[in-house]
């Protein structure tokens, strides 16, 4: 069949996504990974400028996504057709099984399990019978599917020599809450001679190779309820025994069963099992009998690990939980700006260890049988009612099973290894010996956060696994994560620079959707900045014609539609309707229905496009003229003293104007400046080419604005640089007695929005503010803060805008093209939530500098600007997002102006510009078409050109809850909680915004639950491995200050994170959310790699560490108390941490490699962001620690908001409670 593909590599393969539950064991997760293209040589049909595109990677594991046919939109043979790779069943393909942190262990028995046998695999149907269908890898070997063998271990066993599958062969025995034993291999008595096991205590391997030795090799026990230990039961001894050596498992006989060797380590028979008696053994866990020779098992193999001496980690203990009332929040917190006055109050925010009020005090009754979180897909949560489950993973394919008390075994292959940490019950100390072993009862503590779900664990696999080309040619394919390095590969569906999916398999109804609570929305970024490496959108140019478009929907041309009729029509994939194909654009069709010039083409084969758009898309249907940028410079008297006057005057020759953006290939930008000053009356400046010097003039009729000249105002920078120099230079001196101390704000906007109507140009307004307007003007406000009122069902009442003129001249802004970027320099109150009205309505920015000092803030400004002057973007923007039968987006969040339902109105749009959508059914959808999104965007480039840029992307649909979870990205879905929270708080008391969330939350886990991993019990927490940080991701948005910010910040701090939220990317709310936070002490100073980042936990610090810690808007360097004066003295050329001026915001380069390391490291992180990022020193345990401890969100902060460990807790009560 792939002889029969029209371009290399032969048929594309799907990528599937995984439907595992959460495995955290702080290794690579299963089925992330890719291995190398294996391309395979066919001709295309016709090489164009686009080529044809490589063969898509091979998946490792998950489950299929199906194939993808015509009725699809993908003409046979096309890049984004799924032939319905089917993959391989084991665990550990693209695990390193000879890195010894990874160490798989058998699976534990189930307790409780009833005597009845579950149904065969011919019995069973539904969603567990689907998952039996995998197939073992495209390998023709006899280990074919099976991971290599560690060095040192026995290898599995070959052909019918396979050891039962873990779903029903040997597995260690449940022990009434103690968790199962390490590694894979016999753990050792430490002292005495061990009871002899009975004949017949483990399961015949299938042929006389030996399978691996499991933990605890003894009967499950048959009855519901753990016996209770009798007196002078047999205990483990405390003594040492090594490891098995080579060679010395236990003879088998010719049957295949071990025979019994007299002093022969075996593991003891604890907790009062009964001996199994001879013959068949009875089957464990899965309750099936082991497979016989020569039968395929659907579980991978059983691997032991190379080192089965692992030592136990003794667990730090168990948190108490809350026992709030059901359905009540946990407190919440704020943490991103200090108070108003600079610093936070002393001892405010400092972390609390002891657990909230209400929680469970003592100890528990003596053998309690509660779990801790392990590092896999269930979780025990203690229970009052529920003594702790064993766990099991799933297998990629169907609904994750899961083993509750009393419930049924998962059928054969549904089973898979539980990667565990060798770590103990948190309720237990451990002891040396024997893991897992009966211990007195301990004083209670707080569950280990170790165990939780880790976000730099998943960090750090999806980098591992995905880092490299990604290849867009994949119906449906979950792209990498915003934190993982990428290359897009463009082959027919947009990157997912330009636009990400909450979901990849979309439901077919609407009730399915609901049901799962997880919202359909897309997160749009038209003008992200891509790699160097990566295709800019080329540019289609079809002359008079215009782009070809849909006779109904006016869908435009994509690599989805399918030509007809010998390539004279083509058929919508988004409505369905058939168009003709103009004779100018016509071209044949190839034996597989595509056009032979699909790949000269950039519309037919390529995601991200952008078309020459004719007059017809202008205005009037006059082409638009070049943009132009006004700088409006506040020059009152807090603006002079400040030195933000000189500052901007100098900065502006040097090195703003240099940098106007001008398009490739040009020789000077096409641009117009000009230059307004301001305090509470207008200047306008005449700096045409013709004159020796400029030319000021005054307006102090404000109620009625207007501009006094227009020639010569706005001017190519090229033409009139001499005259800008001496204007820029002249400022400072014009005005540096003033004493103006009244501002005025509103018709400085009108000044320059008509300034750019009388010259029929879009463009951007700049302008640098210093205080609230309060002069008798339009738009004059007064002040009204009281931030007390923050955290209060009251506070919507400041955070609003106090009246709507900023709000309705940003219509009129957006009518003629005209954005506003507004830099704020405030000393005191400025009301930010008013002000900004004009930016989110026009698409502006918003930068904020509080108590500004050129010497200090200087840097952190210019930069700012610099970056927004210079970067990719576009004006007069109106955004369409079209979608395929029987979906429509509804709602739209973000910073623009809707006149209608349809169409987003952009004054600007640039590379940080994102617009997150909602998306919902009006009727069913096909399964085996898939939905499919075209987002347009018609705009005036900077040198004048309307153009319209293209971006497409096919989705899969789906019917079973499994296939939805599995295919969730939680990234986009933390962006579209937190602009959703955003938009609440506007109209709802605090307290609803956090229920919202957490309702949400728990919905959602509570669904999955419910659909996708039953049975289970009550006591255990399951996660898709996909939102396993949902819980921490959702308590960090409660916790941050722009929802919850109280009265410890200030009323316009929190209007501007407001602001800022609403319109953010989701590589910046990945970070914004959850602090990124570097070790820097542990680093190789020669190295230039970027080092690993660590929890976000006050318990991750080291009184001798020097950490970095950066949310994308703030970093801070944070410095212990115990730090060698030796690297003190390199990085800050003093002698002792409590020299360091920790009011500065620069560290000097030293010439030493400690110095310049740091630089480098600073350096880089400012680089990934697009605002400047400004540092703040820390010294551990000095006044700004309390600040500092805020952004450590997986701690409690300030006004008791919830830990990490306190918030899942509380989030499992919630999911207890729907599912009761």
């Amino acid at each position: 069949m792939s002889g029969q593909f029209p371009y290399p590599g032969g048929p594309p393969m799907a990528v599937p996504r995984q439907n595992q539950t959460a495995v955290f064991n702080g290794s690579l997760s299963p089925g992330q990974g890719y291995e190398t293209p294996n391309a395979g040589k066919y001709p295309p049909t016709q090489n164009g400028p686009y080529g044809a595109p490589p063969r898509p990677q091979f998946p490792l594991q998950g489950a299929t996504l199906g194939h993808v046919g015509i009725p699809s939109g993908f003409p046979p043979g096309h890049p984004s057709q799924s032939v319905g790779a089917v993959p391989p069943t084991s665990q550990f393909n693209s695990m390193s099984l000879n890195d010894p942190a990874i160490r798989p262990v058998m699976q534990p028995s189930q307790m409780g399990v009833a005597s009845q046998l579950p149904p065969t695999p011919n019995q069973m149907s539904g969603p567990q019978q689907r998952s039996m269908g995998p197939f073992p890898p495209n390998s023709t070997g006899p280990n074919a599917g099976l991971p290599p063998p560690l060095s040192g271990s026995h290898p599995p066993p070959v052909g019918g020599s396979l050891p039962p599958p873990l779903g029903g062969g040997m597995q260690p025995p449940f022990t009434g809450g103690l968790p199962p034993s390490l590694g894979g291999g016999i753990q050792p008595p430490t002292s005495g001679v061990l009871p002899p096991h009975p004949v017949g205590s483990m399961p015949p391997p299938t042929s006389g190779v030996l399978p691996p030795h499991p933990v605890g090799n003894m009967p499950s026990q048959t009855s519901g309820v753990l016996p209770p230990h009798p007196a002078g039961s047999m205990q483990p001894p405390t003594g040492a025994v090594p490891p098995h050596p080579a060679g010395s498992m236990p003879p088998h006989n010719s049957s295949g069963l071990p025979l019994q060797q007299s002093g022969g380590m075996q593991p003891p028979v604890s907790g009062g099992f009964p001996p199994q008696q001879g013959g068949m053994p009875l089957p464990l866990g899965g309750g099936m009998p082991p497979p016989k020779a020569g039968i395929p098992t659907y579980g991978p193999p059983s691997v032991p690990t190379s080192s089965p001496m692992a030592a136990p980690i003794a667990s730090p203990g168990f948190h108490p939980l809350s026992s709030s009332v059901p359905g009540s929040l946990p407190p919440v917190s704020s943490q991103q700006f200090p108070p108003s006055s600079q610093l936070p109050p002393s001892g405010v925010g400092q972390y609390q260890g002891q657990p909230p009020s209400g929680g469970f005090q003592g100890q528990l009754p003596p053998q309690s049988s509660h779990q801790p979180f392990q590092p896999g897909a269930h979780y025990n949560m203690p229970s009052q009612s529920m003594p702790g489950q064993p766990m099991h993973s799933t297998q990629p394919g169907g609904p994750p099973p899961t083993m509750g008390m009393g419930g049924p075994p998962p059928p054969m292959g549904m089973g898979g290894p539980v990667n565990q940490f060798p770590g103990s019950s948190p309720f237990q100390q451990q002891s040396p010996g024997y893991p897992g072993q009966p211990t007195q009862p301990q004083q209670q503590k707080r569950l280990d956060p170790d165990q939780m779900p880790s976000p730099i664990q998943v960090i750090e696999d999806d980098k591992k696994n995905r880092s490299g080309v990604y290849q867009t040619n994949i119906k449906g394919s979950v792209p990498p994560l915003v934190t993982t390095p990428f290359i897009t590969q463009d082959q027919g569906n947009s990157g997912p620079k330009f636009i990400r999916s909450t979901m990849y398999n979309v439901p077919c109804t609407a009730d399915m959707l609901k049901s799962s609570h997880i919202p359909f929305a897309l997160a749009l970024t038209p003008f992200a900045e891509l790699d160097p490496n990566e295709q800019a959108p080329p540019l289609v140019d079809l002359g008079e014609l215009g782009p070809v478009r849909c006779k109904r929907c006016k869908a435009y041309m994509n690599p989805f539609m399918q030509f007809i009729d010998g390539g004279r029509r083509f058929q919508c994939v988004f409505c369905g309707a058939a168009t003709d194909v103009p004779n100018e654009y016509f071209a044949h069709l190839d034996h597989t229905g595509r056009r032979v010039d699909c790949y000269n083409r950039a519309e037919l084969c390529l995601g991200t496009y952008e078309f020459v758009a004719t007059k017809d898309y202008c205005k009037n249907g006059i082409p638009p003229k070049e943009p132009a940028f006004i700088f409006m410079i506040d020059v009152s008297y807090n603006s002079v003293k400040s030195g933000l006057v000189q500052l901007i005057c100098n900065q502006l020759k040097s090195e703003i104007l240099v940098n106007l953006p001008k398009e490739s290939g040009a020789d000077a930008s096409e641009i117009r400046v000009g230059f307004v000053t301001y305090h509470k009356e207008l200047h306008f400046y005449n700096v045409k080419s013709s004159l020796a010097q400029p030319q000021m003039m005054v307006v102090s009729d404000l109620e009625d604005m207007f501009v006094p000249l227009i020639d010569g105002f706005l001017v190519k920078l090229s033409e009139s640089e001499g005259v800008i120099d001496s204007l820029l230079s002249q400022i400072p001196q014009l005005f540096s007695e003033s004493k103006e101390t009244e501002l005025v704000l509103g018709p400085v906007i009108q000044a320059g929005l008509d300034a750019l109507r009388s010259a029929d140009r879009p463009g951007r307004l700049y302008i640098f503010h210093t205080g609230l307007p309060t002069a008798e003007a339009p738009g004059k406000l007064k002040n009204r803060d009281d931030r007390k009122l923050l955290g209060t069902e009251k506070e919507k009442t400041i955070l609003t805008p106090q009246t709507q003129f900023y709000s309705k001249l940003g219509t009129d802004c957006v009518a003629a093209g005209c954005s506003v970027d507004l830099f704020l320099f405030p000393n005191q109150y400025i009301d930010v939530a008013t002000m900004s009205d004009i930016c989110r309505v026009t698409s502006g920015n918003i930068y904020k500098y509080s108590y500004f000092q050129a010497d200090i803030d200087g840097e952190r400004f210019i930069e700012d600007l610099k970056t927004s002057v210079k970067r990719s973007q576009g004006f007069d923007a109106i955004l369409r997002v079209r979608t395929s039968t029987g979906i429509r987006p509804v709602d739209f969040y973000g910073n623009f102006y809707m006149a209608n339902t349809t169409d987003v109105e952009m004054a600007s749009i640039d590379s940080d510009s994102t617009v997150c959508l909602e998306v919902k059914h009006d009727d069913k959808l096909n399964e085996a078409e898939g939905a499919f999104i075209q987002v347009a965007v018609l705009y005036t480039t900077i040198s004048g050109q309307r153009r319209l840029r293209c971006q497409n992307l096919a989705l899969n649909c789906c019917v079973q809850m499994a296939d939805l979870f599995r295919s969730c990205e939680l990234d986009v879905l933390i962006n579209f909680f937190a602009k959703q929270a955003i938009r609440t708080s506007l109209n709802a008391n605090p307290k609803q915004v956090r229920e919202h969330i957490m309702n949400e939350v728990a919905q959602i886990l509570a669904c999955y639950r419910k659909n996708c991993a039953n049975p289970s019990s009550v006591g255990q927490l399951v996660l898709p491995e996909c939102m396993k940080l949902l819980p921490l991701y959702a308590n960090c948005i409660i916790k941050n200050d722009s929802i919850s910010g109280g009265s410890e910040i200030s009323t316009d701090d929190r209007s501007y994170l407001m602001h800022l939220v609403n319109g953010m990317d989701v590589k910046l709310s990945n970070v914004f959310f959850y602090p990124r936070l570097v070790p820097f002490h542990t680093l190789d100073m020669d190295s230039t790699d970027f080092p690993t980042a660590i929890r976000c936990s006050v318990e991750r610090l080291e009184d001798s560490g020097i950490y970095i810690l950066e949310n994308g808007l703030s970093m801070f360097l944070w410095v212990g108390i115990n730090v060698s004066p030796d690297t003190i003295q390199k990085i800050f050329a003093v002698q002792s941490a409590a020299q360091i001026d920790i009011d500065k915001v620069k560290i000097l380069q030293l010439d030493n490699p400690v110095s310049r390391r740091l630089c480098d490291l600073i350096n880089r992180i400012r680089h990934e962001r697009s605002r400047y990022l400004k540092l703040t020193i820390v010294r551990q345990r000095d006044k700004l620690q309390s600040w500092f401890d805020h952004f450590l969100v997986e701690d409690k902060s300030m006004n008791n908001g919830s830990s990490y460990v306190d918030f899942l807790c509380h989030i499992h009560k919630e999911i207890r409670n729907i599912l009761n």
